[in-house]
């Protein structure tokens, strides 16, 4: 190591190639003593990475110094370029960590650590495996959370550098970056990061749709320049004319974003694209509220398409006026209006005004947000299960959010499709698992309520309430699902243990054994090794979903079964009342008298899904995850499930249908009005509670004989 020293000592004074002196020329942010630690850091690099090649036949050093300058392009500090040049160092070379702890400072040594760990992780396209790596770099990334800026700076020039590869590990490398790496960066606010790395990943994923869409676009581009000229030109003219100081840019819609939009919401491309984009940059926040009120004279906006993300930012710090107008020939335009400062936050993200760890007043909202989220992770990282943690956190890094009141006024920010149950718990976790009702603008409402923006929730309490296991079918937020699934796994209730052993020995049935064939102490054995102290210790993981009986069955006999000599001759009967281990997904609301199956979870336990449900067929095939189940004969009580009315927008129809439910003894749990159609009908939407598949078409048959009625169906999600 001394050598190593030696040697580069003697490189310090020579002179420095054409990459490294254009990457010092982005570096005049930083201190001349900064800006040496960066040259000896190059310096140990490249004698790390000497006669090293990429797959390119390119010199390796040229990796890491395009690393760093990414790195220097956010205007990170200089241990964080430091790092960029070294991060490949120690799995490259013999270099001792000592050595650069003791030339570069023990927090370099730390990123290049940590970024070395991450390198380490294999993706997968199992969820389970995919999951575990997903988990390893949310931790890293609450050590220090530059290390993971350096990934993502790694990940995008290799994403932009992969021609040297077989195109099956390109694609495999680009899923992985649009799966992980750039929904990390949109989290981190960071979008023009996002960007390059969805670019460069769709290219390489999807290259027969990215080329379709590719030169469907430039077909496009002289047509849609004209019309955004004609628009840029009349705003820039009533700016002038208001003396306002500001830039307008048109904004470019990338290939990516029209696709993942075509997608999701099954839009053709011209649908997508008929959408022009503008963007007015002006210096002060009273100007963003000025130029919104002038861009609504100009051109008529369209309701409800408004959002204020200056008032309330978005969950990574984003800050910007959003409003949509009619333009010229009632062509939709997307405007964008915010501060100079906002749109550097808006392209930076977390790296905006670079501080770490730092509580400061002045920080920009990317920076505090991303505080608040990685305090999250950390509160959520002892969850049992890497799927779970992945769970917990996808809703953060895919956020679609609503903006709701508390009834002193403060605004909390919940996702799309958050209950009231959701809203207690974002308010408290006591308040949570103690709310025994809901009210939302003063009216009492279920707490399965979906809540919508805009509204003031007001959360009833008693001390003698406790979470309700039936709670978990309902709610969105990862917040309240672990602290309900906390709550239940403390239990120790005698249903929960009953279920375990039942699906224990319905394992063991499915192998052709019996438990009173399997002596004592094979089974204390057993039970040993898998360090639990005793048989309902056991079986209250299984019935918790913790532990699959199947392959637990498998373990104590010493087997792995093929599918072909699986029996299914038993099916497990189900009451419906097992609360905390079993449950019935929304997704298709089963009820006694639908084909059933069980899905084993390791979040949910049991979930028993409708045979036709859509869900079924993406575990159907692993034989150790589902399980025969039917209906026991005794069920007495009354299961939930939803329906939709078709019926005339008339005065009356909806409390005509209600009352029809209620008749025949049915418990209306919520209902929802769809939007109105162009021929004056509606969509009701009932959830409603029936004891059967029989009582249910009974109610059917009633509500289908009412004048105003055009079809009733039962409702799948």
């Amino acid at each position: 190591m001394e050598q190593f020293a030696d040697k580069a000592e003697t490189m310090m004074g020579t002179k420095l190639p054409k990459l490294m002196r254009q990457l010092l020329d982005n570096l005049n942010y930083l201190g001349k003593s900064d800006q040496e630690l960066i040259k000896k850091a190059y310096v140990f690099a490249n004698i790390a990475h000497e006669e090293q090649l990429r797959k390119s036949g390119e010199p390796y050093i040229n990796h890491p110094i395009a690393v760093a300058k990414i790195l220097a392009d956010l205007r990170l500090d200089k241990e964080s370029i430091a790092a960029g040049l070294l991060h490949d160092v120690l799995e490259d070379s013999e270099i001792n960590p000592d050595l650069i702890a003791k030339e570069f400072g023990q927090n370099v040594l730390n990123l290049v650590d940590g970024v070395s760990k991450l390198d380490q992780i294999e993706y997968s396209e199992n969820k389970n495996t995919q999951a575990a790596s997903f988990r390893k770099m949310m931790l890293a990334m609450v050590e220090d959370i530059r290390v993971i800026l350096i990934k993502l700076s790694d990940r995008l020039h290799n994403i932009q550098t992969l021609d040297a590869l077989d195109k099956n590990k390109q694609k495999k490398i680009a899923r992985e970056t649009l799966d992980i790496y750039a929904p990390i960066a949109n989290r981190l606010g960071i979008y023009h990061m996002k960007r390059a790395l969805e670019t460069a990943a769709f290219q390489r994923a999807y290259p027969f749709r990215q080329k379709i869409l590719s030169n469907a676009l430039k077909r496009r581009t002289s047509h849609q320049k004209k019309i955004l000229r004609t628009i840029t030109s009349r705003f820039r003219k009533n700016l002038e004319q208001a003396h306002i100081n500001a830039e307008i840019q048109s904004r470019k819609k990338d290939l990516y974003s029209i696709y993942k939009k075509m997608k999701s919401r099954k839009l053709s491309f011209d649908q997508i694209i008929d959408v022009y984009g503008v963007r007015i940059i002006v210096e002060q926040v009273e100007e963003c509220y000025q130029v919104l009120g002038l861009v609504h004279q100009i051109y008529k906006p369209i309701m409800d398409k408004f959002n204020d993300y200056i008032a309330i930012p978005r969950i990574n710090g984003y800050q910007s006026l959003h409003t949509s107008l009619l333009g010229p020939s009632g062509t939709p335009i997307e405007v964008q209006i915010r501060t100079k400062a906002m749109n550097r936050v808006a392209e930076s993200g977390i790296a905006a005004h670079w501080k770490y760890k730092t509580e400061n007043e002045d920080d920009v909202p990317p920076q505090i947000k991303a505080r608040e989220w990685l305090a999250t992770i950390q509160e959520i990282q002892g969850v049992t299960h890497p799927e779970e943690f992945l769970e917990s956190i996808k809703v953060d890094l895919y956020p679609d959010k609503v903006y709701v009141f508390t009834p002193k006024g403060k605004i909390l920010r919940l996702p799309v499709n958050s209950t009231c149950v959701d809203f207690a718990y974002a308010v408290h976790t006591d308040v949570g698992n103690s709310c025994i009702g809901a009210k939302i603008d003063r009216q009492q409402v279920p707490l399965r309520t979906v809540i919508e923006s805009g509204q003031t929730v007001e959360i009833m309490t008693t001390k003698r309430s406790n979470p309700d296991p039936s709670w978990l079918n309902f709610i969105a937020t990862a917040k309240a699902r672990l602290n309900i699934r906390n709550y239940l796994k403390n239990l120790n209730t005698s249903e929960t243990i009953a279920l375990g052993k039942r699906l224990f020995d319905h394992a063991l049935t499915m192998l052709g054994k019996k438990q009173r064939n399997i002596s004592r102490k094979q089974l204390k054995n057993f039970l040993d090794d898998l360090g639990f102290s005793d048989n309902k210790d056991f079986y209250r993981s299984i019935g918790t979903g913790d532990k699959n009986p199947i392959l637990m069955a498998q373990i104590l006999l010493g087997e792995s079964e093929s599918d072909d000599t699986m029996k299914e001759d038993n099916p497990l009967y189900i009451k419906g009342t097992e609360g905390v281990s079993v449950s019935f997904p929304k997704c298709c609301t089963p009820i006694p008298g639908d084909t059933i199956i069980g899905h084993l979870s390791k979040q949910r336990g049991l979930v028993v899904h409708r045979r036709n449900c859509r869900h079924v067929s993406s575990f159907i095939k692993d034989t150790s995850r589902w399980i025969g189940v039917e209906w026991d004969e005794s069920i007495e009580h009354n299961l939930s499930t939803d329906i939709k009315v078709h019926v005339m927008h008339k005065p009356g129809s909806l409390a005509e249908v209600a009352s029809t439910i209620a008749d025949k003894g049915c418990n209306v749990e919520q209902v929802t009005i769809d939007n109105e159609h162009e021929d004056e009908t509606i969509d009701l939407l009932f959830s409603i509670q029936v004891k059967n598949r029989l009582a249910l078409a009974e109610v059917m048959r009633e509500i289908k004989k009412m004048t105003n009625v055009v079809k009733i169906s039962r409702r799948l999600h």
